[in-house]
């Protein structure tokens, strides 16, 4: 589901279910979630699988995936990635950084957003295409793929610029490609100054997203310009 949405240069590994959950962890990795509960750690174990199987697709050393500053992981050098999981599904993305400056993927269980929780992450425009989009395509829960492609550029943002990226930050506008009503593109605009890449400061990122399978998916790459 995430490969279909990210360029040959990355490579992805999702797992389903309970999959990669008895996974072995690292001393260091075990250690942040042995006082977890239970669901917790199997997520956090599964999406560790995926990342390591990632890194031997990448050719490069299998090694502990530790979270770093507002909960970032920290790759190994060398490694531009992103990590993702929800209830029955977990994925990661990686790239070498000559190929790519940033990733940020994001999965969510295709339903609608609890009550309330629209209308504090979107901003007005955004609320109205959602409305939009959902009068057109009833069949996406446009709310919830609003939201994975927030998180999505959040996660591409935050390690170009170790800064924090409000929800009201970045104005999205989802598309569905002709024809196709379970998958298609966004384009976030941000609204505060961006990340300079390769001596570029960017005011935008580029995104893909599906709804397949009973999730919702999202993907944004960074490249260098």
């Amino acid at each position: 589901m995430i490969e279909e949405l990210l360029p040959q240069t990355v490579v992805a590994v999702e797992a389903y279910g309970e999959e990669g959950a008895d996974a072995p962890l690292y001393p260091e990795e075990a250690a942040l979630v042995e006082r977890a509960v239970l669901k917790r750690r199997r997520e956090f174990t599964a999406v560790r699988s995926c990342a390591r199987r990632a890194m031997e697709k990448l050719d490069v050393p299998p090694q502990p995936v530790l979270p770093g500053e507002r909960g970032a992981p920290i790759w190994p050098d060398g490694v531009a990635g992103s990590m993702t999981h929800c209830a029955g599904y977990c994925a990661a993305a990686l790239a070498r950084v000559g190929d790519l400056a940033s990733i940020g993927i994001d999965a969510e269980v295709h339903g609608p957003l609890p009550e309330g929780v629209l209308s504090s992450v979107s901003l007005p425009g955004e609320a109205a295409r959602i409305a939009g989009l959902t009068r057109e395509l009833p069949a996406v829960h446009w709310d919830r793929l609003l939201f994975s492609a927030k998180e999505a550029v959040y996660k591409a943002w935050f390690p170009l610029t170790g800064k924090w990226l409000d929800f009201l930050e970045a104005d999205i506008e989802l598309v569905a490609d002709d024809g196709v009503a379970s998958r298609g593109g966004f384009r976030a605009t941000l609204l505060v100054p961006g990340p300079q890449v390769g001596g570029r400061r960017l005011d935008h990122f580029t995104g893909r997203w599906t709804a397949a399978g009973g999730f919702v998916a999202t993907a944004v790459v960074v490249p260098h310009v």
